[in-house]
């Protein structure tokens, strides 16, 4: 099933793709809640971000990931429909 949505191809809603053309935004995702359907660009083009945890993280990564979710909590927690809530899920 792909779903074209303004001149963007997805596989499905809530699945995020890599966009390596884009000038400044590193993912984006047709996100579905309920009726309500948006396309969402995130992430910055490039940024070293922590992924996820690994075994022998280092101290610097672990303090990264907590900065970024202390950081954007109350977006993150708006759910799907919030680019904060796909970097969190995606980045870190």
């Amino acid at each position: 099933m792909s779903i074209t949505y303004r001149g963007e191809t997805f596989s499905g809603y809530n699945k995020p793709k890599r966009t390596p053309k884009h000038p400044t935004k590193s993912h984006v995702v047709l996100a579905k809640e309920g009726d309500t359907i948006k396309m969402i660009r995130f992430g910055e083009q490039g940024a070293k971000t922590a992924g996820k945890p690994k075994a022998g993280e280092s101290a610097k990564m672990k303090a990264k990931r907590k900065s970024f979710k202390a950081r954007h909590g109350r977006n993150i927690k708006k759910g799907k429909l919030s680019a904060a809530y796909w970097a969190d899920k995606v980045k870190w």
